[in-house]
């Protein structure tokens, strides 16, 4: 796929300096530009870069002036960043802008299909399912009995989305996804063994949910496991049945929530954070890396350590430990001396 400088001037309100015809198909680091290829500077740090980047194309703000001789067409804009993260959404939606039904799938004929939608091969599309328009469903999916996804989102390959479940507008689900698996309910018996509980619930993504690679999200023991609007999930989160996390917060990946925990809207959640069981986190909580949570959390607590505690006393509480060896050393030549006076 090849722009000219002229198209993408045009994309991005822009205007050139140079060969208005100057072609790209590739995109590149300024300092590892190539023939070929469009960068960006934004960084002035980067700034000795576009007088020897090979790329075809660069994108600079409207206040660069060039100070020595620049091989490769210039564009300039308003904010350079921004514009080169709204080229690089563009070139996306075109990458991904696909339409029609490949073969093999196999789509049950009680299905409803909507408009300008995209099914890869070897996908399976369960009885009684309910996809909207321009939905994207890459190579390899499976979409269980009776799931709804709505207009809009797209399932890359080897997404699975279980039977009941509800996902909503301009979702990104992908690789490796599992959605609506069975929670992790089981009861011991009186010989010692354990007894499967029935999973009967479902899980619902309301819109602009994000869920990154190899996530898995447990269906509801009864009820629904419920990802409320805008909120996004990194690779290899768990997330227990019955949970529900509030509109807009963020979690990093290697997370695990425990069942029926309730996470608050617009929280921000470090990596490898374990929760414990039916705990309720407030509003705008933030939790540092590794914590580890098992009582309920206020509104706008920021949290560290395991078990998790106040960021501040965290911090605090780190000069003491990491001197440990040598106020143990301390206090031992104290107790010495003290011995040797009496």
């Amino acid at each position: 796929m090849k722009f000219t400088a002229e198209q993408i001037a045009g994309i991005l309100d822009g205007t050139v300096e140079g060969n208005p015809q100057a072609e790209v198909s590739k995109l590149s680091k300024i300092e590892e530009g190539v023939e070929g290829a469009l960068t960006f500077l934004a960084n002035p740090k980067y700034t000795p870069y576009i007088y020897t980047t090979k790329a075809t194309i660069a994108i600079v703000g409207n206040d660069f002036v060039p100070e020595h001789d620049i091989a490769c067409t210039l564009i300039k804009v308003e904010d350079a960043y921004k514009s080169f993260s709204k080229l690089l959404e563009y070139y996306n939606q075109v990458k991904l802008n696909k339409f029609g039904i490949e073969q093999p799938t196999s789509i049950s004929e009680t299905s409803k299909i909507g408009k300008d939608i995209y099914i890869g091969a070897f996908s399976v599309i369960g009885e009684n399912v309910t996809i909207g328009d321009n939905v994207k469903i890459f190579p390899n999916c499976y979409v269980g009995d009776n799931v709804s996804i709505d207009d809009n989102t797209v399932l890359f390959s080897g997404a699975k989305i279980y039977s009941e479940c509800v996902i909503g507008k301009n979702c990104v689900i992908n690789s490796g996804v599992i959605i609506g698996a069975d929670g992790f309910g089981f009861a011991p018996n009186e010989a010692g063994e354990y007894t499967k509980v029935p999973q009967i619930g479902n899980v619902i993504l309301e819109d602009f949910v994000d869920v990154g690679a190899a996530t898995t999200i447990d269906r509801a023991t009864l009820g629904s496991t419920i990802i409320r609007r805008g909120v996004k999930l990194d690779n290899q989160i768990q997330i227990a049945h019955n949970v529900e996390i509030g509109k807009n917060t963020v979690i990093a990946a290697q997370t695990g929530i425990a069942g029926s925990t309730k996470i608050g809207e617009n929280c921000q959640i470090g990596g490898q954070v374990g929760f414990a069981g039916h705990l309720t986190i407030g509003n705008n909580v933030k939790i540092q890396a590794q914590s580890g949570i098992g009582k309920n959390i206020k509104d706008n607590e920021i949290l560290q350590g395991s078990p998790a505690f106040g960021y501040g006393d965290w911090n605090k509480s780190y000069v003491y430990f990491k001197n440990l060896p040598k106020l143990v050393k301390t206090i031992n030549e104290l107790e010495k001396k003290g011995n040797g006076n009496n």
